[in-house]
């Protein structure tokens, strides 16, 4: 079912105001000094405000994990993060590198830089409980969005998606991702440059290629021809689509059920 286009450009817009409110953190990468051998785990759903601030840590250092969305509601991964963890309490960080298994947004960004950014944790990381409150109210323009399971049909192979947290259209579709409990690996594809930040049409109508430091948006430029954020790959149809509003209605048509 396609979206009504006022209704989709109001929803972009209160979730462009999602990021402002948090001063559009997680849009600039600075690579991590070592990356995971093996995917990060992270147990999660898209609007809780904690979660959020792992997702933009994550951005901010240029590291990909497998997202399995845990809504309300939702028995398709809320149940393991309880037998692994004792409680249903998000996020929920799993590092099969490490064996490290772990609760608290805050603990999670402290051990993200550690271990992997293998620098100091940024200051403004480190008044933790300012962070938490920012991220809760910015969370209040999108109404309830990404909180409670609808049903689905799980795919066979995870999705990918090539996002970056504060990106008010990738969110979109992460929120959908997250009500449907589709599980995917999250390609972290933030901004480097100066160049970066010239939107895809512009860079397209001029010719303009990025040099980005990020392997995932170089990836996704030798794979689709530009880097136009969201982009999801769909491994079990073969589909890959970029715009929110088309990733959208491929999910709904594909693996929602019910609507």
């Amino acid at each position: 079912m396609s979206e009504n286009f006022l209704a989709r450009d109001a929803d972009v817009l209160a979730s462009s105001l999602t990021s402002t409110l948090r001063a559009w953190t997680g849009i600039i990468s600075t690579p991590a000094a070592s990356k995971p051998e093996i995917s990060l785990e992270l147990y999660e759903f898209e609007s809780c405000p904690y979660c959020r601030l792992v997702r933009e840590a994550l951005t901010e250092l240029d590291i990909d994990v497998i997202v399995y969305p845990c809504p309300k509601r939702g028995q398709r991964f809320r149940p393991k993060v309880v037998e692994m963890g004792g409680k249903a309490q998000f996020p929920f960080l799993v590092d099969p590198n490490t064996g490290e298994q772990m609760y608290e947004s805050m603990d999670i960004v402290a051990y993200l830089f550690e271990t992997y950014g293998q620098r100091d944790l940024p200051l403004k990381w480190r008044a933790g409980a300012l962070q938490k409150i920012s991220s809760i109210g910015s969370g209040i323009p999108r109404l309830g969005r990404g909180v409670t399971a609808r049903p689905s049909k799980e795919p066979s192979a995870l999705l990918e998606l090539y996002s970056f947290e504060a990106s008010p259209f990738a969110r979109r579709v992460r929120e959908l991702l997250c009500e449907l409990e589709l599980p995917y690996l999250l390609h972290n594809s933030g901004r480097t440059s100066l160049r970066e930040w010239v939107p895809p049409f512009v860079r397209d109508a001029l010719h303009i290629v990025p040099d980005s430091e990020i392997e995932n948006r170089r990836e996704l430029q030798r794979r689709a021809g530009r880097v136009s954020i969201p982009y999801l790959v769909d491994p079990n149809s073969g589909t890959e689509l970029s715009e929110s509003a088309e990733i959208r209605a491929y999910l709904l048509s594909t693996y929602a059920l019910g609507d």
